[in-house]
């Protein structure tokens, strides 16, 4: 544990040539990872990685050390690495003082994670684990012959962390999250298809009482048989409905990554500079929040030790605010937001999104869908691309259906969302009083972390619909 280590000698030989604020991110880790392919179990996982990473904050840059050695002896080197990179002032930097054997002198923590956990996966027998993965992997390839390959994937990770800074900051916690996901490929004649469904969040092994994993492949293999036989969709412009059940895959990309304060700060952002002006519709109300139950993109308390908290990014379509970790927040002067995120005590701290969610609104689903005299009902997102700088954006739709005459029609497959998020986010004309969520990894600057986002059921009176090549074999 910190307490463990004399932590404030160790941050004032940090601070010893001039540097602003430092702090110690102590971190230990142990995670599993069961893998289903080709019928049978190929990956079975189990490991655990203890280290520390130390920061310093100068003139507005980051000095960043790590060591896998905890004693104060490497401690105190890794201070004087740091010192000594500020006093030449060699620019930002990350210095791999890894060595070949790690020492494990962090203890669990007495502090547990934000939401209880029922079923602590440290304590479920590694053949439990391998049972739900079998079990997934038989129901998806029993369904339909047209199946053809499955592949089922089970991640569980608990982290004790210590966080210990210059100001006298003291944080200690654990996080536990589980992740599930099944992913079916359906071939008939030259047509293939993948379907894909994850569940998943800061919860143990209850997650199987909620998402059984028999659910979870059947799921994902009738997305993927239902795909077959789907006519192509149609291309051009026309009026589209965004299910809840899509996930937020349209607010994280098209807006979250752009209200990182970083990017905001470089001029990368869309929405750089446009703070209490107009940047959606008056029925769109963006929050991130770490502080929901069980969500995936939930903590206690950030990777910089700052007590998480909701925060409104953008209230009835007036930007509100960024999310800012300690070090955009100190450029401009403010606090910081709570989102300073890490992948490991590898990596310094970044601004990330946590679980982002457009709020609901107060039309029935089912009226918004009657609405809508000939369009799409995207029912579930797939992935996509956008440019923060000027928000134009690309996403697949993994399952989609027609609209005719105010009625969910045939399904469709290939369809392609093309727009700009600012102008779309304006265009929002028909919000639902649901909310679905979606899970994920979010990848930035070589870093992932475990995020949400969710939205309700949307219209947008008009966007680009364009096709892809069919996956032909």
């Amino acid at each position: 544990m910190i307490d463990q280590i004399p932590y404030e000698k160790i941050l004032k030989e940090a601070l010893k040539e001039g540097g602003e604020f430092a702090d110690l991110f102590f971190e230990q880790t142990y995670s599993v990872v069961v893998v289903c392919e080709e019928d049978r179990i190929e990956k079975m996982i189990s490991g655990q990685d203890t280290g520390v990473g130390l920061r310093v904050l100068f003139d507005g840059r980051t000095f960043y050390s790590f060591t896998n050695r905890i004693t104060e002896d490497d401690l105190l080197d890794l201070a004087r690495v740091v010192n000594r990179a500020v006093k030449e002032d060699r620019g930002e930097g990350v210095f791999n003082l890894l060595h070949p054997q790690g020492t494990s002198l962090l203890a669990p923590s007495i502090y547990g994670p934000r939401s209880p956990i029922e079923k602590h996966p440290q304590g479920i027998p590694i053949q439990e684990k391998v049972s739900m993965v079998n079990r997934a992997n038989e129901v998806a390839r029993k369904i339909d012959s047209r199946v053809r390959q499955v592949k089922v994937l089970y991640r569980d990770v608990s982290q004790c962390l210590s966080i210990a800074n210059s100001e006298g900051l003291w944080v200690e916690g654990e996080r536990v999250g589980t992740v599930f996901s099944v992913q079916v490929v359906s071939v008939q004649e030259d047509v293939i298809q993948t379907g894909y469904e994850p569940v998943g969040g800061t919860i143990g092994f209850e997650l199987f009482g909620l998402f059984p994993p028999e659910k979870v492949a059947e799921k994902a293999a009738r997305r993927s048989l239902l795909m077959l036989s789907a006519r192509k969709a149609p291309m051009g412009r026309m009026a589209v409905v965004l299910s809840s059940d899509a996930g937020g895959t349209m607010i994280h990309e098209a807006i979250g990554h752009g209200l990182e304060a970083d990017l905001a700060q470089q001029g990368l952002s869309v929405y750089s500079g446009k703070i209490g002006e107009k940047v959606a519709s008056p029925l769109i109300s963006v929050v991130d929040d770490p502080t929901l139950p069980q969500k995936r993109g939930s903590y206690a308390f950030d990777d910089e030790g700052v007590i998480s908290q909701r925060t409104v990014l953008v209230e009835e379509g007036v930007l509100k605010n960024y999310l800012y970790d300690r070090l955009s927040a100190l450029k401009e002067n403010v606090s910081s937001t709570g989102n300073g995120r890490r992948e490991s005590y590898q990596l310094k701290p970044i601004p990330r999104m946590s679980n982002t969610l457009i709020l609901p609104g107060k039309r029935k689903p089912e009226e918004i869908i009657r609405s809508v005299e000939k369009g799409l009902f995207v029912k579930k997102m797939g992935g996509g691309q956008v440019n923060t700088v000027n928000g134009d954006f690309v996403f697949e739709v993994s399952e989609g259906y027609l609209i005719e005459k105010g009625s969910i029609g045939e399904a469709v497959r290939g369809a392609i969302l093309i727009g700009n998020g600012p102008q779309v986010l304006k265009e929002i004309d028909m919000v639902g009083d649901d909310l679905g969520f979606g899970i994920g990894t979010c990848g930035k600057d070589g870093q992932g972390v475990p995020v949400a986002d969710a939205q309700p059921t949307l219209r947008i009176p008009e966007i680009v619909v364009g096709g892809r090549e069919e996956t032909t074999r």
